[in-house]
């Protein structure tokens, strides 16, 4: 017969494995069923409706939150190795152009009531609104509006899309309807215009500009001189020696004039005698 041990050292056992369970975070009650009568607070907690239950979905969201911000990307997304995260920051997708020639029969009756009258080469049906984006001087993208006949609006969006693409800047775009017609104080401002039903100056004659077949860009920087030397805008002249480059000027056989030959339009810079470095036209008039 085995000596009987001490009633401590027959309870130590037992009494180890309890306490290594509850360290464990081991439970030695049984799996409990569903919530209800004579549910244990450990059940409740474990479903949500006990103390335990908020600590219980702190902890599982927890989780899942470092899980999504430590998630590796897939192959062949984000920036490439190497690259580091700045580079992937800092680049931007350049603006794309947006143009459009607008259609309806009172879309430009409605905006040339200056510009158009009774008695002018062409009436409202045969010219087209554009609306395009451009570079202005400030580098940011602007909204213009621009009339031409028909015929070139197409081509002229096309012009207007090599000039955004180039960076080229213009700094306004309005109708000349927004200086009541006057071409004197259209080209001041250094606006951009194509219509407007008036004569050549000094003559009786159509200007091109009536037959909606004639531009004039940037004309404080491009302006028109004279074999005298007269300068038009007088604001222009400055940039009469053409020797001279800024922002918006134009040269020979640069990204303008080759722009606008591509669409079968002819630069007033080209002329003998007296010339119109902001005149662009399809007839070389």
């Amino acid at each position: 017969m085995k000596p009987s041990l001490p009633r401590l050292q027959r309870c130590l056992p037992p009494l180890l494995i309890l306490a290594c369970l509850a360290v464990a975070g081991c439970s030695a009650t049984p799996t409990p069923g569903p919530t209800g009568a004579g549910s244990s607070p450990e059940a409740n907690g474990a479903a949500g409706t006990g103390p335990g239950g908020a600590a219980t979905a702190a902890a599982s969201d927890g989780t899942a939150v470092k899980s999504a911000s430590t998630r590796q990307p897939q192959a062949g997304s984000g920036p490439r190795a190497g690259s580091g995260a700045q580079a992937a920051v800092g680049t931007q997708a350049a603006p794309r152009f947006r143009g459009s020639v607008v259609t309806g029969r009172d879309a430009v009756r409605n905006r040339v009531r200056w510009s158009w009258r009774r008695g002018c080469p062409v009436g409202p049906v045969e010219l087209r609104l554009l609306r395009a984006d451009y570079w202005g001087f400030d580098k940011r993208v602007h909204r213009g509006e621009l009339v031409v006949h028909r015929d070139h609006a197409r081509r002229v969006l096309v012009v207007l899309e090599k000039l955004f693409k180039a960076g080229y800047p213009i700094e306004r775009l309005k109708l000349v309807d927004a200086y009541r017609a006057d071409d004197d104080r259209s080209m001041a401002a250094n606006n951009t215009s194509g219509f407007n039903c008036r004569r050549v100056s000094g003559s009786s004659s159509w200007s091109e500009h009536a037959f909606g077949r004639a531009i004039d860009l940037n004309p404080l920087r491009n302006p028109y001189v004279t074999r005298g030397g007269r300068v038009s805008p007088p604001a222009g002249r400055p940039y009469a020696n053409r020797a001279r480059r800024a922002a918006g000027m134009i040269h020979a056989n640069d990204l303008v004039v080759r722009a606008f030959a591509a669409a079968g339009w002819r630069w007033g810079g080209y002329w003998s005698g007296s010339r119109d470095y902001q005149h662009f036209s399809s007839t070389g008039r």
